[in-house]
């Protein structure tokens, strides 16, 4: 669960767009692979460089298929979290650091639109792409290349020990057989929290979501900083190797988490220690773009072709624990057997998020954190 617990952690919506080194990791295919062509600027002209969150991942044997097929070198430029690469990027957009972007989501889309961050271009496969996660298809500034759900878990042996079914929505959450059950992210620090946000205001709508918080609140809801918090350190079911398990069932993380929780475990379960509530999710989607003012365009265009492809497509679910958007694609046993499909996630529309985002998640901290 590495790359699930990089993904999740703060993306400090809050924040003032402020300086964040980019830390510079080679690509994992190397260098070498593609003979890298020196220019007399000293660049290498067959390079194609990445910039991205801390989560981002993919096999070797992917990338060197990539620069197999195209010629390209793939350099990543690893940015933190999505929050503060979004906001490096913004940064820099006027000498970007990169080629293509990857990694901005639904949540803050609009923040690098706003600023200009992207060239258009409408990459291969956008056929296979449904059309509701194609939230730029007018102008094809980004394209799609991933969906994950943000949604409640439970831990499965202690609902069967108290002989309780586990919440199933939103609204069962604030029932007093769940009081003091429930560990969720810091909305202003933290991309599920934020999410979780966001998926109350889709549910209760601008009149009744701050009502709602305050029974949540008055239920016993516990708020730490990150996901990694929320998971590893507070939520009962986490298996991640500590001696001391958490006290809380219930915690918000991702619709992927289950399938986490089994990769390696032999023999393998019947079905996965922990669970879905499948009534409380919200919908991420992560996109790439061509970034304005690249160096290296035709690179970037065959970057974000390559995102899209099968090849990239299937590797990318147990790399990064996220959906693949692509209809074709086939998704690995582990996913299909204990995975929860999301059918019916809440969502916003960007510009929605854009106009309400920071005033939501001041009201809030108003209510939650005092």
């Amino acid at each position: 669960m590495n790359t699930i617990r990089r993904r999740a952690v703060g993306a400090l919506v809050l924040a003032t767009v402020g300086a964040t080194a980019l830390a510079a990791c080679g690509s994992d295919s190397g260098d070498s692979a593609s003979g890298g062509t020196k220019t007399s600027g000293g660049s290498t002209s067959k390079t194609v460089t990445l910039v991205s969150h801390d989560s981002f991942a993919a096999s070797d044997a992917v990338l060197k298929d990539f620069t197999k097929e195209t010629g390209y070198t793939v350099k990543v430029l690893r940015g933190g979290d999505a929050g503060a690469a979004v906001n490096q990027a913004i940064l820099t957009k006027d000498h970007p650091q990169g080629d293509v972007f990857f990694g901005v989501d639904n949540t803050l889309l609009s923040r690098a639109l706003d600023n200009g961050l992207f060239t258009p271009y409408a990459a291969k496969g956008l056929d296979q792409v449904p059309a509701d996660l194609q939230l730029d298809a007018a102008k094809h500034r980004v394209t799609p290349i991933d969906s994950g759900d943000v949604c409640v878990n439970y831990d499965r042996a202690y609902f069967t020990a108290h002989k309780l079914d586990p919440p199933a929505t939103f609204a069962d959450l604030v029932k007093p057989e769940y009081k003091n059950l429930l560990v969720t992210e810091n909305a202003a620090t933290s991309s599920p929290g934020l999410a979780f946000l966001l998926g109350s205001a889709a549910a209760y709508g601008d009149a009744d979501w701050q009502s709602y918080w305050k029974k949540l609140k008055a239920n016993g809801v516990e708020v730490v900083d990150g996901w990694e918090q929320a998971y590893n350190d507070r939520f009962s079911g986490s298996s991640a190797g500590k001696k001391a398990k958490g006290d809380k069932p219930l915690v918000v993380s991702y619709a992927s988490s289950p399938p986490a929780e089994v990769v390696g475990v032999t023999p393998a379960p019947a079905q996965s220690p922990t669970g879905v509530s499948t009534g409380t999710c919200f919908r991420q989607i992560e996109f790439a773009g061509l970034l304005h003012g690249a160096k290296n365009t035709a690179g970037g265009q065959a970057l974000i072709d390559f995102l899209l492809s099968r090849t990239f497509q299937e590797d990318m679910p147990l790399q990064m624990y996220v959906d693949p958007v692509r209809k074709d694609a086939t998704e690995p046993d582990v996913f299909t057997t204990y995975g929860a499909k999301i059918t019916d996630p809440k969502t916003l529309a960007p510009d929605k998020i854009a106009a309400k985002r920071d005033e939501w998640v001041k009201a809030w901290s108003s209510i939650v954190l005092k």
